[in-house]
C-alpha cells in the first residue's frame, strides 16, 4: 500500500465502516465499544503491539421530553447524561448570576436564559478548562436545589459548535435534571413566570466501559512519537469529518508503518472521549502514562481533516526547530498540505499544557465545521476527500521516518 490511490481506498474502506456500520459512537454506547474493537483489530492487522486502556463511563438513552403549561407544549430536549423527571412546579425565571444569588428556587422549576445561559458550561469536574463562573453557577444551583432546570440557548458557535439550541449542561457529574430549548421559546417561556407548569423527561444513566487502543511499534530507546486522533463521536452524528477521518488516517499510518522498527517509539493511540463531558479516555491516558509523558517527542493530534474544501492545515505548539524544519520538508510538501493558524480546542493542548511539543492537523476550514458540521447529522460521508487524506498519511509517514533518521 505505498501509492497514493492504494491509501486511499484503504481509507474509504475504514471511514464507511466507522461512520454507517459504527455510527453514532458517543462514549460508553454498544456502537462506540464495536468502532474501538473494529480499530484495534486493524492495528493488529498491521503487526503492531496492541492494548486497551479501559476506562468506566456513562451510556445514556433519550426517550424526549414534554413542557406543558396550561394546556401548551413547549418542545425540549433532555440535556445530555441528564437525570430524567416528572415533576409539576412553579416556574422562576433568571437571566444573570446576581439574579441566581437572590432567588428562592428550591423544589421549583428554574428557566435559566438570557446572559446566564449565553454559553456552554464546561463540566463541573472537568480539568483541563473550567472557568470560575462556571463554578459558582454550579455551586449555587446544587446549594438552592431547585427541582429541574429549562435552559434557552441561542446558537454560539465559539462554545458549542453548531448546535441550535445547545445544551447548557452536558455533564453526568450534574444531578439535577434538565432539559433545553431555543432561545425564542424561553421568552415565550419566560411569560409563564409564576406560573405551575410541567416537565416530564425520559432519560437515563447506564454505566458502561470504554477505552483507548494503544498501538506501538520501535524500542522507544530514543523516546517516542505519538499520533492521535479521538474516535468518538456525539450522539446525532455519523462523525464523518469529527472524527472518523482522523482515525481512518491513524488507521492508515499503522499500515504504511507496520514494517517498522527502529529506536524512536511510534505510539498510534485512538483516543476515546474528545466529545465526552468528563475527557475519559484523556485522563486514561494521562493517567496511565504519569511520569512518561517526558518520553513524548512531539505528540501529533488528527482531528476533522479531509474536507472536500480547502487544503490539509497542520500547526506547531513548543515545537523544537528540527521538528518543524522536518515537518515543513515532508508533510509540507505534499500537495494542499500547509502550515495553517494555530487552534487550541483539540487533544493535542493536553500534551502542550504538559510541556510537550505537539502538532494539531485538520483542515484549512476548520472553524466553519465546528460552527457549522460538527456535532450534526451533516457530517457525512459527502463531506470527504479521500485523496486529501491519503497524501495526509503519506506525508505523516515521511514526517515521522525524517524524525526517527534524526534522532
Amino acid at each position: 500500500m505505498a501509492d497514493s490511490k492504494s491509501v486511499s481506498r484503504f481509507i474509504q474502506d475504514k471511514l464507511f465502516h466507522l461512520c454507517t456500520i459504527t455510527a453514532p459512537r458517543p462514549v460508553g454506547s454498544k456502537c462506540n465499544q464495536e468502532a474501538g474493537e473494529y480499530i484495534e483489530t486493524i492495528l493488529l492487522q498491521s503487526s503492531f503491539n496492541v492494548s486497551r486502556q479501559t476506562f468506566n463511563c456513562l451510556d445514556w438513552i433519550s426517550e424526549g421530553a414534554e413542557l406543558v403549561i396550561d394546556g401548551l407544549s413547549f418542545e425540549v430536549q433532555p440535556s445530555p447524561y441528564s437525570l430524567g423527571c416528572e415533576i409539576s412546579a412553579e416556574l422562576i425565571v433568571v437571566s444573570t448570576v446576581e439574579e441566581l444569588e437572590n432567588s428562592n428556587i428550591e423544589g421549583k422549576l428554574l428557566l435559566l436564559m438570557g446572559d446566564i445561559a449565553s454559553e456552554q458550561l464546561m463540566p463541573k469536574n472537568f480539568v483541563f478548562y473550567n472557568p470560575e463562573h462556571h463554578k459558582k453557577i454550579y455551586g449555587l444551583l446544587e446549594k438552592k436545589n431547585p427541582a429541574a432546570l429549562i435552559t434557552a440557548t441561542a446558537k454560539n458557535p465559539e462554545t458549542a459548535g453548531s448546535m441550535y439550541p445547545f445544551p447548557l449542561f452536558e455533564d453526568g457529574d450534574f444531578n439535577i435534571p434538565s432539559v433545553y430549548m431555543k432561545d425564542i421559546e424561553g421568552e415565550k417561556l419566560a411569560s409563564c413566570s409564576d406560573k405551575i407548569i410541567t416537565l416530564k423527561s425520559s432519560a437515563q444513566r447506564i454505566p458502561s466501559t470504554g477505552f483507548n487502543i494503544s498501538a506501538e511499534r520501535g524500542s522507544g530507546e530514543k523516546g517516542k512519537i505519538l499520533f492521535l486522533g479521538h474516535y468518538d463521536a456525539k450522539e446525532n452524528t455519523p462523525g464523518a469529518l469529527d472524527n472518523g477521518t482522523g482515525t481512518a488516517v491513524l488507521l492508515a499510518l499503522g499500515e504504511l508503518l507496520k514494517n517498522y522498527d527502529g529506536d524512536l517509539g511510534l505510539e498510534i493511540l485512538p483516543v476515546n472521549g474528545e466529545d465526552y463531558y468528563s475527557a475519559a479516555g484523556q485522563m486514561k491516558y494521562l493517567e496511565l502514562n504519569e511520569g512518561k509523558i517526558s518520553d513524548i517527542v512531539c505528540a501529533v493530534n488528527i482531528d476533522a481533516p479531509g474536507y472536500i474544501k480547502g487544503e490539509t492545515h497542520y500547526s506547531f505548539y513548543e515545537c523544537p526547530e528540527t521538528i518543524q524544519r522536518t515537518a515543513h520538508r515532508t508533510l509540507g510538501n505534499r500537495p494542499g498540505i500547509h502550515e495553517g493558524e494555530q487552534w487550541f480546542q483539540s487533544d493535542h493542548m493536553i500534551f502542550a499544557q504538559n510541556k510537550r511539543p505537539a502538532m494539531a492537523i485538520s483542515s484549512e476550514h476548520m472553524a466553519m465545521i465546528c460552527s457549522e458540521i460538527a456535532h450534526t447529522p451533516h457530517d457525512n460521508l459527502e463531506l470527504v476527500d479521500y485523496d486529501k487524506l491519503a497524501e495526509l498519511a503519506l506525508g505523516l509517514r515521511d514526517m515521522f521516518l525524517g524524525i526517527a533518521e534524526k534522532h
